[in-house]
């Protein structure tokens, strides 16, 4: 009984530490608490319920398993016994093993495999050796908690040696036989002489890896300007390309110290509404095209694309900008096509403003965001 109970305290602190919202303090399982929600790499299995019954024939199953921060892979199990999401098990590593957290079983991954371009046929995954026993869960406690004093005195090490680079992270593989060391650099670092040194202070294999901003930044988490945990470090597993057209397609201001994130990038979150604006703007009219009405000619200023709603100016009056719906628009830009011309805009109009001067950032000064 001893020794169940250990092997529940230990799993329930790797619980916490590796991304579990609530530890569970009973012996059994409980469904409704045991979910791992709290980690971004924690995926909803969707499939969970559904059976194949050709699944049987199988002898190979692939089964995917999460690490620390953000590193996930596929892996083989023929084993006779069914592995089910937040078991801890042991997996081929080079050289050793590892310990990982099974984070999706079942047809899911097969779907994952996929989506990830990890083709069974052209390429060999590693297997997962077995259950984690109560011993591998031990050596992982203790490389756990070797991180961060290696973190900081491989700081101290690479400043004294004069390196431009940053430590911003260190994982222990399971079997506490290799490390590997994140850092970011803003240019080249030979850091052959830091690995010498790191092997000396630590008796492992070492690995260097260098790793973006972007990364960084999910590594080392943080409170965005929203007032909420930035996205990369809470739910982000991948990133995507941000460029200024998606600001320029929102109608959002060219301003770099708004854009920009925590990391120094253009935030990922201009990408979250970006398919809805393209669409949207489909059915909008061409905005170089002029209104031309009795009282004068009119040009465009501005649009509020959610609430569809084009602003125009007369020429002769710049600074009262009137709002048009954009079916009243393409039915002005109709009757200019006919040569007709309505009497004013104001009878089209649901708002009217005066026009503010706000100077927006020019896009040189966000190449350097990008």
């Amino acid at each position: 009984m001893g020794d169940k109970t250990e092997h529940f305290e230990s799993t329930k602190y790797i619980s916490s530490a590796r991304g579990c919202c609530v530890v569970n303090d009973s012996m059994q399982s409980v469904k409704a608490v045991d979910q791992h929600k709290c980690c971004k790499l924690t995926s909803y299995n969707w499939l969970e319920d559904i059976y194949d019954p050709l699944d049987t024939e199988k002898s190979v199953r692939f089964i995917e398993v999460r690490f620390k921060n953000d590193r996930k892979d596929f892996y083989t199990w023929s084993g006779d016994t069914v592995l089910n999401e937040g078991d801890i098990v042991a997996v081929e590593a080079s050289p050793g093993h590892d310990i990982g957290i099974v984070a999706l079983t079942g047809d899911l991954v097969r779907l994952q495999m996929k989506r990830k371009n990890a083709d069974p046929e052209k390429k060999e995954f590693k297997k997962i050796f077995r259950r984690a026993r109560l011993a591998d869960i031990e050596k992982w406690l203790e490389a756990v908690k070797l991180e961060n004093n290696a973190k900081y005195k491989t700081r101290v090490i690479a400043m004294n040696l004069g390196l431009e680079m940053k430590i911003n992270d260190v994982e222990y593989q399971g079997d506490k036989t290799k490390a590997v060391f994140y850092y970011t650099a803003d240019e080249r670092v030979d850091f052959r002489e830091l690995i010498k040194k790191l092997a000396e202070a630590f008796r492992i294999r070492i690995e260097m890896r260098q790793i973006g901003v972007r990364q960084e930044a999910a590594k080392l988490g943080g409170i965005g300007s929203c007032g909420r945990e930035l996205c990369c470090s809470s739910w982000m597993s991948s990133f995507q390309s941000v460029s200024t057209n998606s600001a320029r397609i929102q109608q959002l201001s060219l301003n770099p110290q708004k854009l920009a994130g925590q990391c120094g990038k253009l935030k990922c979150c201009l990408n979250y509404e970006l398919d809805n604006y393209v669409e949207t703007l489909k059915h909008f009219p061409d905005n170089r095209i002029k209104l031309r009405t009795k009282k004068g000619i009119a040009y465009y200023v501005k649009s509020d694309v959610m609430k569809k709603m084009m602003w125009y100016a007369y020429e002769d009056d710049p600074n009262n900008i009137l709002a048009i719906p954009v079916s009243k628009v393409k039915e002005i830009i109709e009757l200019n096509n006919k040569k007709k011309y309505p009497s004013e805009l104001e009878m089209f109009a649901r708002q009217k403003e005066q026009k503010s001067n706000v100077e927006a950032g020019s896009d040189d000064d966000l190449a350097q965001y990008i």
